[in-house]
């Protein structure tokens, strides 16, 4: 299969370099400083927990031209980037397949207007991390699966040549159906997390140690997937509402339990700091879902306020 891997971060550089050793022809797209140093060092790969290092060297292109020919375009970049990514991937009518990693709930419509429904996929990002210079440190697990799906539910050949693609790169992955509800549940904890961690001044440790901000986490955790129920969207997996329903000591000591481990100041900590503009816009898709709901949510306006005051209107992200 040959594929295009747009977007050189965490999630593109991980997928990129698994699917590179795993036999696929494999393209990686990147701009700026971020293509310099991978024409310099290559893609590199540290991961987290072993402190294992790799360097795989995969071609780089700047562009998707008009004629450009792939079997898919694995589209991995934030939120906050969809919509100056869609241009590019708009004018290229030769790829078949677009599947778009991560957390865009709210960018499908626009996504399957600039695209056309049938050309798009979702699913969620399987990797976490941040980068550092040339490095990308990432934090990943085998029992982390990807959900991805069509926009219409309907299994197609295509769908399941993609997810073998994964497995043969030792990727676990499968195709789901309501995969936009898989996005929008997966959504729901993000900006309350991203609001508390800035009350805490950043700090994973710092967060673990205020209990009250991690009820107020959780409380805005809350208003969010009973605002998705009120707006029709299931939650996936159904496991999910739970949350709704363990009491709120049990949830505390779980959450301070996580705010203290490597997972949450590599997976969390550092990618939230990094990027105040994609929970920002998060929490404008949720503010959104939260009035039509027409419930008080007081917990998730206090947090999301505080994603407001970390954020400027004269900051706009960039492509890379």
């Amino acid at each position: 299969m040959k594929i295009l891997v747009l977007g050189a971060g965490v999630i593109g550089s991980f997928n990129a370099a698994r699917l590179k050793e795993s036999g696929q022809d494999v393209r990686l797209l990147a701009r700026g400083r971020r293509l310099e140093e991978l024409r310099e060092h290559g893609v590199v790969l540290e991961d987290s927990q072993t402190g294992w290092r790799t360097t795989t060297q995969i071609l780089l292109v700047d562009r998707l031209g008009p004629e450009d020919e792939y079997d898919l375009v694995l589209v991995a970049v934030r939120c906050d980037q969809v919509s100056s990514a869609l241009p590019m991937l708009a004018q290229n009518r030769c790829t078949p397949s677009v599947l778009f990693l991560g957390n865009h709930p709210g960018s499908i419509e626009e996504m399957a207007r600039a695209l056309g429904r049938e050309r798009v996929l979702l699913g969620l990002g399987n990797a976490g991390g941040y980068r550092e210079g040339h490095v990308v440190h990432f934090i990943w697990s085998r029992r982390l699966t990807v959900p991805f799906g069509e926009l219409d539910n309907t299994p197609k050949p295509r769908t399941e040549a993609i997810a073998q693609m994964f497995r043969s790169a030792g990727l676990p992955a499968r195709v789901v159906k309501n995969v936009d509800a898989y996005l929008w549940t997966h959504a729901a904890g993000l900006p309350a997390f991203a609001g508390a961690l800035f009350m805490a001044g950043g700090a994973m440790k710092g967060l673990s140690q205020r209990t009250d901000l991690l009820k107020l986490l959780l409380r805005g955790y809350r208003e969010a997937l009973r605002a998705l129920r009120a707006n029709g969207v299931p939650l996936r997996p159904a496991a999910t509402r739970l949350v709704e329903w363990i009491p709120m000591p049990i949830l505390v000591f779980c959450a301070r339990l996580f705010c203290k481990s490597k997972a949450a100041v590599v997976g969390g900590e550092r990618p939230v700091n990094a990027a105040p503009q994609e929970m920002k816009q998060l929490a404008d898709e949720f503010r959104a879902i939260l009035c039509r709901a027409g419930f008080p949510s007081p917990a998730s306006d206090a947090l999301f306020a505080e994603e407001d005051a970390r954020t400027s209107a004269n900051t706009f992200p960039r492509l890379q």
